[in-house]
């Protein structure tokens, strides 16, 4: 029998009455510019009433006939060669960067002076100094602001973040996260931007790492020292020479005391996208594998009397009390990787009407810097063999 929930949500048409309408502007229209497009795309029938009504205003890429293409493609009313043409239209509300690791600071910091609410991709900037400068250069404009980190908006993550929270876990003792891929094992495999340190700023680091950075962060804390290593195995490649990491691992410790290790590849023969952590507490063991996205590895240290059949069980995040599932699927009728934008979009737009915070849930651009500093001291540790201090700016007064 279906959930009745799942049929509650067309009853809603009375709220729905003074729905505001935010006009998007999008930079860049590849892999994330397709999967933001998607998600606004989905706001209005899997929230009802949704926060907000998408109009999607203007599309902008370096390609005139890739960015005409795909204006048409997905729905965009203009396209132009120049982000600058998205900062100057009056019907755009929010500025996606969903560009290069090389066009997030000043496209953003311009859209976010001329009155758009920003998102932008991870990671923030190519550097800690870049993306410090990208949260500087925003906040004072009053927007509202988030960074890209879809990750948190997985409703398996978000319930290990609510067990954490209200003690069911317990105490951290150690974090354990990695993220492999193997795109670049064929060491034919062309160059691109995500090759190029001018472009990209580092590697797996930027690319993979800076979600697991993110997700320990907002898991378990502050890191306060990491050491560290990294590698280029193969550094030239068709089209050009590879001056970024292709895999890197690091050891953390954090500020409320538990160690955490860090390990990031695209040279993982097998792996498409693994992303997996585990973390171990005083009170269990708690494991996510976004392959599975859907479920979580559970062990709880405390068992009943006489308990002969202890380990790890798997819960099927699902329910109708689990998050966002309320506006999804009867249990058990599973959402996929996409959906998570949809959740972080949706997070977006309410904050905007609501005047509600990006964080702590949603990643602010404090949050996408942070993410930067500790990207930083993993390279210098790994560049000078010792072991790193992470030391955070905050902006002037």
């Amino acid at each position: 029998m279906d959930s009745p929930s799942f049929f509650t949500q067309g009853d809603k048409r009375s709220e729905a009455a003074d729905i505001p309408t935010a006009g998007v502007g999008m930079l860049g229209y590849a892999f994330m510019g397709r999967a933001h497009t998607n998600a606004y795309k989905k706001i209005a029938y899997t929230f009802w009433p949704p926060p907000m009504n998408v109009e999607l205003v203007h599309i902008a890429g370096r390609n005139e006939e890739g960015v005409e293409e795909a204006a048409r493609r997905y729905g965009y009313a203009k396209h132009t060669t120049d982000w600058r043409d998205i900062v100057d239209d009056p019907d755009v509300l929010i500025f996606d960067n969903g560009g290069p690791n090389d066009q997030h600071l000043e496209p953003t910091v311009a859209a976010a002076e001329a009155g758009k609410h920003i998102i932008c991709e991870k990671p923030l900037g190519r550097t800690a100094d870049e993306a410090f400068a990208v949260w500087s250069g925003v906040a004072p404009t009053g927007v509202k602001a988030m960074t890209a980190f879809n990750y948190r908006f997985f409703p398996a993550v978000r319930l290990v973040k609510e067990m954490l929270d209200d003690g069911t876990l317990g105490e951290v003792r150690h974090f354990r996260a990695r993220y492999h891929q193997e795109w670049l094992v064929d060491p034919q495999a062309p160059t691109s931007w995500r090759l190029s340190k001018e472009t990209a700023g580092s590697g797996a680091l930027g690319d993979l790492g800076a979600h697991i950075i993110d997700l320990a962060r907002y898991l378990v804390g502050e890191p306060s020292t990491v050491s560290a290593n990294t590698v280029t195995f193969t550094t030239e490649r068709p089209g050009g020479t590879v001056d970024v990491d292709d895999a890197f691992d690091a050891v953390l410790q954090f500020e409320g005391g538990a160690l955490g290790t860090l390990e990031a590849t695209r040279v993982a023969p097998g792996r498409k996208n693994h992303m997996r952590f585990e973390i171990s507490t005083t009170k269990g063991t708690v494991i996510f594998d976004q392959e599975r996205m859907n479920e979580l590895e559970l062990h709880l240290a405390e068992t009943s009397p006489g308990d002969k059949a202890q380990g790890f069980r798997t819960v099927l995040v699902s329910e109708t009390y689990h998050p966002y599932w309320e506006n999804w699927w009867p249990h058990g009728h599973m959402i996929g990787w996409e959906d998570s934008f949809v959740h972080e979009i949706e997070h977006l737009l309410s904050a905007i009407r609501n005047d509600t915070p990006i964080g702590p849930h949603g990643a602010t651009l404090e949050d996408g810097y942070r993410c930067a500093e500790v990207a930083d001291a993993i390279l210098r540790a790994a560049q000078s063999g010792q072991r790193q201090t992470i030391d955070y700016r905050e902006l002037p007064r």
